[in-house]
């Protein structure tokens, strides 16, 4: 085993050889102008061989592989004046996903969107100013939490943010399947994955976004920076021609008394991107770099989450984008249908534990397919070749919290057609993920 496999090990049993009770109830801050947590993250994921004609050199290897990924995360909060907060997130990441985060559109580790590195490497992941403007009237309550200080906040508000962020803190958001650190893994179950958001190589961007919150409702707009070429570690400077723009309405409701939210959302990205078409037409069409020029990229998508009981709950996601353009920041999806449920373990007396059960079918444009077929390489495909079929998947897991800190999170994936291939697979893909949250 490679010594750097063996940090994120020491690092979590320094955190275990404390005391739960130490850990279990943290002091209260002294003061409210104040927010502090932390994380811990580590993924061990392997899957056995399995069926494969080929491969290329973005394939999934049909072999038996092994990896993992590690995140350390501080959350720091600070109140400047009413209604302002700085937000401040130092993270160290380490490890990358199976076949060097190649091989499947849906791919099967969301902490692995951050985690491309041999050795310990540090990323302001966060850095921005959030003010708050109230409108008056009804009030309500915000808890302490991640990168939110405890208080009181109008309901009816207005809330602007700019610096440097994640586009999905603030956008298609979901009660059930939103954080691959502690609910579902898979890329096409914790996103919309045919919305490309910009982002860099490891999952941030800058800008702006406002937001405007009622009882029942939030309108959201973002504008965001587009990375300087596709899954690039630089964000494009030429924020004239290079940016993303998406549009949010969130609707909350009652159903039998229980609560859901539905969240449509519509975007427009505009990057170096390259074309398909162009790319397969080419003597060597399997270099899409040529055919890069700044145009658009159009999509929508819409999540929702319901309420089902006390300890049950439902969510669905469904995405698209046109296609034409190469995806550039996130997913190598161009259409998504996700679904799953979740459910406490009240019924089992354990009632902070949490199961979860997901499917997804993911496709893409005639294009995309054709670009892939004659040996084009990709964001995360490119197996030499292509027998299109439907990406299809299942997700199980089971959250066990072992301390009211700790999460101790056995997983398996099921993926048909992985890179949407029907020469290739099915893989079995099995892991254990260890959180900590403090």
């Amino acid at each position: 085993m490679k010594k750097y496999r063996l940090l994120p090990i020491f690092f979590c049993l320094a955190f275990l050889r404390l005391t739960p009770a130490a850990r279990a109830e943290p002091a209260a801050p002294a003061t409210s102008d104040w927010s502090l947590h932390t994380q811990v993250t580590s993924v061990e994921q392997w899957h056995y061989s399995f069926p494969s004609a080929y491969e290329g050199v973005n394939s999934l290897t049909h072999a038996y592989e092994a990896e993992r990924t590690f995140s350390f995360s501080l959350y720091l909060d600070r109140k400047l004046w009413p209604g302002a907060e700085l937000v401040y997130n130092p993270e160290i990441f380490q490890g990358h996903g199976l076949s060097q985060t190649f091989g499947a559109g849906g791919f099967p580790n969301g902490e692995a969107v951050k985690s491309g590195f041999p050795n310990l490497h540090y990323n302001t992941s966060r850095l921005f100013l959030r003010q708050v403007f109230g409108l008056g009237g009804e009030k309500e309550a915000v808890e302490d939490d991640l990168n939110q200080i405890a208080g009181k906040i109008d309901v009816n508000r207005i809330t602007v943010s700019v610096g440097k962020f994640s586009a999905n803190d603030f956008f298609d958001d979901n009660r059930y399947s939103h954080d691959p650190r502690t609910q579902f893994m898979n890329w096409a179950l914790w996103e919309s994955a045919a919305w490309d958001y910009p982002a860099d190589v490891v999952g941030f961007t800058a800008g702006a976004v406002v937001e405007w919150n009622t009882a029942n409702t939030t309108l959201r707009y973002g504008l965001l920076m587009e990375p300087a070429v596709a899954n690039g570690d630089q964000l494009d400077p030429h924020i004239g021609r290079a940016y993303g723009q998406i549009l949010q309405f969130d609707y909350r409701y009652e159903w039998n008394g229980r609560h859901g939210t539905v969240r449509p959302f519509v975007y427009w990205n505009q990057a170096h991107m390259g074309l398909y078409r162009a790319a397969a037409a080419q003597q060597y069409p399997e270099d899409i770099v040529p055919t890069r020029a700044y145009r658009s990229k159009e999509g929508a998508g819409i999540s929702w989450d319901q309420e089902l009981s006390d300890d049950v709950g439902a969510f669905a996601r469904l995405s698209w984008n046109d296609g034409r353009t190469e995806s550039f920041a996130f997913a190598e999806i161009d259409r998504s249908l996700a679904a799953g449920l979740s459910a406490k373990g009240r019924r089992w007396s354990r009632p902070d534990d949490v199961l979860g059960a997901a499917v997804f079918v993911n496709g893409l444009t005639s294009d995309h397919r054709h670009y892939l077929a004659q040996g084009g390489t990709g964001l995360l495909l490119g197996d030499g070749g292509l027998s299109y079929a439907a990406e299809e998947g299942v997700e199980l897991y089971y959250a066990f919290q072992y301390r009211k800190w700790l999460q101790i999170s056995p997983d398996y994936q099921w993926i048909k057609n992985p890179g949407y291939n029907s020469a290739r697979g099915p893989v079995s893909i099995f892991a254990v993920r260890a959180h900590l949250q403090l």
